[in-house]
Order: structure tokens, then sequence, then C-alpha cells
């Protein structure tokens, strides 16, 4: 382990918090553990959930040695609240990983999205999906924040390799030249044709 890239993916939140690990073994990403851990299982204080996640964050990067992390930037949504919350949240794991000394790069939700699926607008259950089938692990379908890790330490890799869905060949990229006709995307996408 000690030789390959070690990615821990954050899905920011002070009452749940999830992580996914991949290991990237010749190039080529590899499922480690995924988990949501709980926080308000542990307290209700605010000030305290965010001690559990700067330990948790520690904790996680020293035990599965990490050399790499990736977290989900908050969404900008209508509760100004949460997003405050969310926001001291993604920022005590950054500090966290700051102080193990590990880099830390940060993807905005519809990125993370785009870069596995090829679509920036996919549900979580679409995204879950092509973990299962790009990383080939079956999940349960109920604790999404552990998936959503997942996707973060993948899109991260993705974005520093030169990889994505579209270069694996799950979406097709128009070229420059492509017209904007049916006939055209036709002729250039005959597999996409159902008959």
């Amino acid at each position: 382990m000690k030789n390959n890239r070690i990615i821990l993916g954050i899905d920011p939140g002070t009452n749940i918090m999830g992580f996914g690990i991949i290991e990237i073994v010749n190039n080529k990403p590899k499922l480690v553990v995924m988990e949501a851990k709980q926080l308000y299982k542990t307290t209700t204080d605010s000030l305290e959930k965010l001690g559990l996640i700067f330990k948790e964050t520690q904790n996680i990067i020293q035990q599965y040695a990490v050399t790499e992390v990736a977290i989900e930037t908050p969404f900008y949504g209508k509760n100004i609240q949460s997003m405050l919350k969310l926001g001291r949240a993604q920022g005590i794991a950054i500090a966290a990983a700051i102080h193990e000394k590990i880099t830390v790069e940060e993807y905005a939700p519809r990125k993370i999205k785009l870069s596995i699926t090829g679509k920036g607008s996919s549900s979580k259950n679409q995204v879950s999906a092509m973990l299962e089938y790009i990383l080939g692990f079956k999940h349960n379908g109920k604790q999404f924040d552990a998936t959503d890790a997942v996707a973060v330490a993948l899109c991260h890799f993705f974005q520093n390799s030169g990889i994505s869905a579209e270069k694996k060949g799950k979406v097709k990229k128009p070229t420059k030249k492509a017209s904007s006709s049916w006939a055209t995307f036709i002729k250039q996408n005959p597999d996409r044709l159902k008959s």
C-alpha cells in the first residue's frame, strides 16, 4: 500500500460524515472502504460534532495511510443555516488533512456527478450504480453519504489521471467539428440507436 496512491473522499456533514477510500494500483482504482459516520448518535452539541469530524478525519488518514484527500464543496441552497453547518464541517475536515500534511482538493457536486456518470444532474442512485459498475461492489441503496464520498475520491482520481467517464467510453463527447443535426449525430453514434 505504501507505494500506491490512497485517496480519501469526504462527503462532509455535521450529522453524517461520509467517507470512502480508493487505492490506485497500476493506474486502476480499487475500493478499500466506504462508511458513513453517524455523528448525531454521539452528541447533539454542534462544537463537539466539529471536534469529532477533526478526530475522525485524522484517524482515517492515519489508519489507511492516505496520500490525498478530496472533499465535496457545499452546494448553494436556500437554507443559509444548513450552508453554514456544511461549510464548518468541510473546513474542519480540511484542517485535519492539512494538520496531517496531506494535499486537499475540493470538487463541486455537479463536477463529481459529471466525472462519474457523464451527466452533471445525475441522481444519487445513478452515481451509486455507476460506482458499482466501475469499482465492482454492491451497495445497499440506503447510505448515500458513503457512496457520495467514494464518488468524490474517484472524481479526484479521474481529474488527476486524464481518465473520465467520457474517456472510458461511457459517454461520447462531440468533436469540435460535429454538426448539430440529428442525422450527423446518428451517423457518428450508431451504437446509441435502439431498435
